[in-house]
């Protein structure tokens, strides 16, 4: 449906701008008109917005989440409780996707059924728990857990922000550093050097040999790393065994593959226990994580877990035959099955993982600064080591 721009004027008077889809002008004002707006003009359709593709921000998602939980349980309408969302709210995007949203609700649709027209605003998972919430009638709580797994998300994501930050910062720094020695102070040494007429050892060759390198071939030094980024960007995002191999790979570097392995684990369990404990089937909840994990090792893996549940296995069974959870989670998970309190037990495991990532993260950003600060101090003590080397030589034989 396309997208109208228009100007109307609500019951008091005052003018009001927007966007809202519309399948014609008589459409645009018949949808107006449910709003309490008359309009006074509506651009013709066009080509949509660049806006209108992109994701709407985590903390917008969080504020509508918790005043619509907010709103529900002082048991104020749905409709009524997304109007007063719409006047409050500051993205100009998520104002319009919330204007159709009411639009859709009048025409008789339900909430879940409105959002499924806005996929880049509400994911699968968000969705199919708000149709879980209307379905037992505990729409409240459904947002409540909402408004908590989008506030782990977002700290999630600051805690990786925060392990990528500073080592992305120390190691701009020491590129700069290496790029400024090799283009400027190397080559002025080894004028130097080479006049005093000496055999060069290996590392000073070979520090003169780089530096040679960046100096004649410094835009092949700028362009290949920016080549190699994009052709592995576009090999992976266009070639599922690629992308199969790449993940992989992720998930197999040293100290930072486990760190990811759990942050995606981490998001999994997050939302398999919050999906279960909304009433959703274990086989559908496992189906419809599968895609928010966002490594596809562990995507193949759900879909066998999805594959084995639906032969009949238990769940603790069938997420030990898939073989990317530890035994601790499989016990808890095998537990809440005997005991008959899995919901308590996919929490216990959301626990576990969400502790076990902040740990993680903060024992790699104690680990980074030495690593990082050990690499400069060898780049430098290579450079000086290359340099005066032969330079002590010289000054050893005039002592002798």
């Amino acid at each position: 449906m396309p997208i109208f721009n228009y100007r109307a004027v609500d019951s008091d008077g005052r003018a009001v701008a927007g966007r809202i889809d519309a399948s014609n002008l008589t459409d645009l004002e018949t949808r107006l008109k449910r709003m309490e707006l008359d309009l006074i003009d509506g651009a013709p359709p066009s080509v949509r917005n660049p806006q209108g593709s992109k994701r709407i921000p985590r903390r917008e998602l969080i504020h509508f989440c918790f005043h619509l939980e907010h709103l529900a349980r002082a048991g104020v309408p749905i409709l009524d409780g997304l109007g007063d969302l719409r006047d409050s709210l500051e993205n100009p995007r998520f104002r319009e996707i919330t204007a159709s949203l009411i639009e859709s609700i009048q025409g008789g649709q339900t909430l879940s059924q409105a959002m499924e027209a806005h996929p880049r605003a509400f994911g699968r998972v968000f969705v199919n728990l708000i149709r879980a919430g209307e379905a037992s009638g505990n729409l409240p709580e459904i947002l409540r857990r909402l408004t908590d797994s989008l506030k782990w998300e977002d700290e999630l994501v600051s805690q990786t922000r925060k392990l990528s930050i500073y080592p992305a910062f120390v190691g701009g720094i020491v590129v700069i550093a290496t790029v400024f020695l090799m283009w400027k102070v190397v080559p002025e040494l080894k004028q130097f050097v080479n006049s005093m007429g000496e055999a060069l050892p290996p590392q000073t060759r070979a520090l003169f040999f780089v530096s040679d390198l960046l100096v004649d071939y410094w835009h092949a030094a700028l362009l290949t790393p920016i080549a190699l980024a994009a052709g592995l960007g576009i090999l992976v995002n266009t070639n599922p065994l690629a992308r199969l191999r790449f993940d992989a790979l992720k998930l197999r570097l040293p100290f930072a593959g486990e760190i990811l392995r759990k942050i995606v684990l981490s998001r999994f369990a997050n939302i398999f226990a919050l999906l279960y404990a909304s009433g959703i089937p274990i086989i559908d909840a496992v189906h419809t994580t599968q895609n928010i994990v966002g490594n596809l090792v562990v995507q193949r893996g759900l879909e066998h877990v999805e594959q084995l549940i639906g032969e009949g296995q238990n769940v603790a069974s069938a997420f030990q035959r898939a073989g990317f959870f530890p035994p601790l989670v499989i016990r808890m998970l095998r537990v809440g099955e005997n005991t008959g309190a899995l919901d308590e037990a996919l929490t216990n495991v959301c626990y576990f993982y969400n502790r076990d990532v902040q740990e993680s993260v903060e024992k790699a950003q104690q680990l980074i600064e030495p690593l990082l600060t050990l690499a400069l101090g060898c780049l430098l003590g290579w450079i000086m080591l290359s340099v005066l080397g032969p330079v002590y030589d010289v000054i050893s034989r005039i002592r002798t």
